[in-house]
């Protein structure tokens, strides 16, 4: 495999930055994530952290070096992230437990699939024109598909903020797969929260990441997002991959640059420290985490 990838990740207008993204790639196997924390419920960044987490570390269990199911493995991935998600409200004690939207993608063999809950999106662009997109699990997407408002007026409808499907519920999600379409060289996929998609006119969003490289285009993508939208500016996270040719010289990573047996990684895939007593997640704990997930994944042999 050989493709270009980039992410960022802006706090805009809000308190902290509730949003995670993250990407761990075998040679054989690719996984994109990116969570939203709910803001409207406790702890949406533990939500948001614990999903990449499992999602993470059930990829390095499973991509030895391929997965031998990626749609299996995204179901499977999405709900073991909702379990310990439960898992911890439940060790906690908390009344009501962390939530957030998700959004995953996994290519192998010149292919990609995707999954996703709630109103984070996949977008799949080629040739500069959008070739498909996730639909949303909202109030507002209901409400379009039944005709009762333009698509056009969804950004400034009063019950736009409304998710209707997440990790985290008390009811079971429900994982919407996507795909299996085959790439070709300059496609671009990009996963993003609501804070890039809702602040962007989607012909906007789509040129921004055909007239330029996923290295350029996604830091100038999450900028405009959160300058469009102000002082109402929400937490603006996006991850960008484009797919080249094989015989690209210099293009992008290529996997084959990684050993047999191991991964490159951008997730903690380890579990959150649970003798912080039920305290919020902090950057440094986060941070901290990452750091030794590093270390014991160096030890191990990987990148």
């Amino acid at each position: 495999m050989r493709f270009s990838i980039y992410q960022d990740s802006l706090i805009g207008a809000r308190a902290s930055n509730q949003d995670r993204m993250g990407y761990c790639y075998t040679r054989d196997s690719l996984l994109m994530l990116v969570a939203d924390g709910m803001g409207g419920h406790m702890r949406g960044e533990v939500a948001a952290h614990l999903s990449l987490q499992v999602a993470g570390a059930t990829f390095q269990e499973d991509a030895r070096p391929k997965l031998a199911d990626p749609p299996v493995f995204l179901d499977r991935a999405l709900r073991r992230a909702h379990r310990e998600i439960l898992r911890y409200q439940d060790m906690h004690g908390l009344p009501e437990s962390p939530r957030t939207t998700i959004v995953a993608c996994v290519v192998q063999n010149g292919r990609v699939w995707w999954a996703h809950a709630g109103d984070s999106r996949l977008y799949l662009i080629r040739d500069g024109r959008l070739l498909t997109r996730t639909r949303d699990h909202s109030k507002v997407q209901n409400l379009i598909d039944l005709g009762l408002i333009d698509e056009r007026d969804s950004g400034t409808h009063p019950e736009r903020n409304k998710v209707l499907n997440c990790l985290g519920s008390p009811f079971e999600p429900t994982i919407e797969l996507g795909g299996d379409v085959a790439l070709e060289p300059g496609d671009t996929l990009m996963l993003c929260s609501d804070g890039v998609w809702s602040a962007l006119a989607e012909p906007d969003l789509v040129e921004q990441l055909s007239v330029e490289s996923v290295l350029s285009g996604v830091p100038r993508l999450v900028q405009r997002a959160v300058g469009q939208a102000g002082p109402m500016a929400d937490n603006a996270t996006a991850l960008a991959m484009t797919w080249e040719a094989e015989d690209a010289e210099g293009a992008g990573l290529s996997s084959q640059d990684v050993p047999d047996g191991a991964i490159t990684t951008t997730i903690a895939v380890g579990l959150i420290d649970e003798t912080s007593a039920g305290d919020a997640l902090t950057e440094d704990e986060i941070e901290r985490t990452i750091r030794e997930i590093r270390e014991a994944i160096s030890r191990g042999g990987a990148h």
